[in-house]
């Protein structure tokens, strides 16, 4: 079954080493292969590199710097099934894929997803004043040819949104206090909160989705501000079609969202290679609640293919051994059981993006 990866990185276009992106650490001290996602890795991956399953880790980091990184690229994207790639391309930390080239080493189409706090710090470094830099900031919302919007303020202020934008004058203010002290990082929750309603405004208009990093993610993050149930004031003010990534372990407080709010999504992305073989049992949990048609597949993949293609290779496996033993008790039949996985899978995701 062809998929459509809601959310997705770039892949490296050149060889790195796999060990140093098989965490959410900073620091690689534990052995990464000796997690759920390094077991998935040496299971699932090892296959596609021509390899035997649950190949030793030693054996599978020389199969893949012999491969280089792009035949292991192509082969592993290519594996996934991918239809449609939504690429957020403001996370980059060295060189990777275009959405273009991601697609052309894995079949489908590549899309561009817009971060917009990238978009604000590239400007910041040439805009010639405070209203400049907010004018251009502006035109890139509504005039860039993206797929949807996606922002990473639960790393900056958390997730807790003021309900309303600030005064116009507020903003001008904080936009030249942060052109004069020349931060390349955006971290003023005033313009933050301005930039978030902005994008929401013109995904509105536009009819674009607009994503937000929830749950967990790097320890520049402090969990405890990024559950989704904090975006609720703001979702419940806002009614752009609001798409949750990732979640996890908030993924019961998502689905809730989802249940009470037409206009909000679910996408476990990042959560479903960390988790490996528990993926099951965290689908279920967010269906426990969430509408069928509210939750989306991503991959979350970054950096690493061995990422885009464990989303997918692991959704489908686990999703449907849920959705077989769902059968088996005769909760759904085989009808609901199609319009279902077609739906997390593709049909959800290319209704709302109007694909």
């Amino acid at each position: 079954m062809p998929l459509i990866d809601q959310h997705c990185h770039g892949v490296a276009t050149a060889d790195v080493d796999v060990r140093e992106w098989l965490s959410e650490a900073k620091s690689a001290r534990r052995h990464p292969f000796r997690s759920l996602l390094g077991v998935s890795l040496r299971r699932w991956c090892a296959p596609v590199l021509g390899m035997e399953s649950h190949a030793p880790a030693e054996d599978y980091l020389w199969r893949r710097a012999e491969l280089g990184w792009h035949e292991a690229s192509r082969r592993l994207l290519a594996a996934a099934g991918v239809k449609h790639w939504f690429v957020d391309t403001g996370y980059a930390p060295g060189p990777v894929t275009t959405p273009g080239l991601l697609a052309e080493l894995g079949g489908g189409t590549g899309h561009e997803v817009m971060r917009i706090e990238s978009v604000a710090e590239t400007l910041s470094l040439t805009a010639a004043s405070p209203e400049a830099l907010l004018n251009g900031i502006l035109t890139q919302l509504h005039r860039a040819p993206v797929i949807a919007f996606k922002s990473v303020i639960g790393y900056r202020m958390g997730l807790r949104l003021p309900t309303v934008p600030p005064d116009r004058s507020a903003v001008v203010q904080a936009a030249g206090n942060w052109l004069r002290v020349k931060e390349s990082r955006l971290t003023d929750p005033v313009l933050l909160t301005w930039l978030v309603h902005e994008a929401a405004r013109a995904g509105y208009e536009r009819g674009l989705p607009l994503q937000f990093h929830t749950g967990f993610g790097d320890s520049d993050l402090r969990l405890s501000e990024v559950d989704p149930v904090c975006l609720t004031d703001f979702i419940r003010a806002v009614p752009v079609p609001t798409v949750l990534l990732h979640c996890y372990p908030f993924h019961r407080n998502a689905a809730y969202l989802a249940h009470v709010f037409d206009h909000v999504y679910v996408d476990l992305g990042l959560t479903v290679p960390f988790v490996g073989p528990r993926a099951g049992a965290v689908l279920a949990e967010v269906l426990e609640l969430a509408p069928f048609d509210s939750v989306l597949y991503s991959s979350d993949g970054n950096v690493l293919p061995e990422l885009h293609f464990l989303g997918a290779a692991l959704w489908r496996s686990y999703l449907g051994k849920l959705v077989d033993s769902w059968l088996a008790d005769d909760v759904l039949t085989p009808a609901d059981a199609e319009r279902l996985v077609l739906g997390i899978g593709y049909a959800n995701a290319a209704r709302l993006h109007r694909l």
